[in-house]
């Protein structure tokens, strides 16, 4: 294992909360691991500031076109190896986006995007705490839950 310093993956992460308090998850079923499910979001392009990234990433993912994702609520940092088979130090910002309920649009994906993504769902708090399969972050029912007393 090398002792070269993990990569800072800047990633701007959008909890996507409907009118009846669920949140837009995206289940990613990679062919070397387990499938696991995360909300939208994604890495910072290297012009970007994590607010316009939050921005873009919501478009791109969902098909949603927003001027603002809002106020960074939570931040984050945690060791992971990425899709792509790189080991990082994520740098993640958590914004909050209310919409009505709506079924995503997948035309801005990527490839890797298009072969890995299988689903989306929307999840209320008591679906989350019964799921089966992970969902990252660990800690995103707490996140739901904290935005819903907002």
């Amino acid at each position: 294992m090398s002792n070269s310093p993990r990569r800072i993956r800047r990633a701007a992460r959008i909890l996507l909360i409907d009118e009846h308090e669920r949140l837009l998850l995206i289940r990613f079923a990679p062919p070397t691991r387990r499938a696991f499910w995360c909300g939208v979001g994604g890495e910072c392009d290297p012009h970007e500031d994590f607010h316009e990234a939050a921005v873009r990433e919501l478009f791109e993912e969902t098909g949603l076109k927003v001027e603002s994702c809002g106020p960074e609520i939570a931040q984050r940092t945690d060791d992971f190896i990425t899709l792509e088979g790189e080991p990082v130090t994520s740098d993640e910002r958590f914004f909050r986006v209310r919409t009505t309920s709506f079924t995503p649009d997948s035309a801005g994906h990527t490839e890797l995007e298009r072969a890995l993504i299988k689903e989306f769902r929307w999840f209320s708090a008591d679906d989350l705490a019964q799921w089966h399969e992970p969902v990252f972050p660990v800690n995103i029912l707490d996140l739901l839950l904290a935005e819903a007393a907002q």
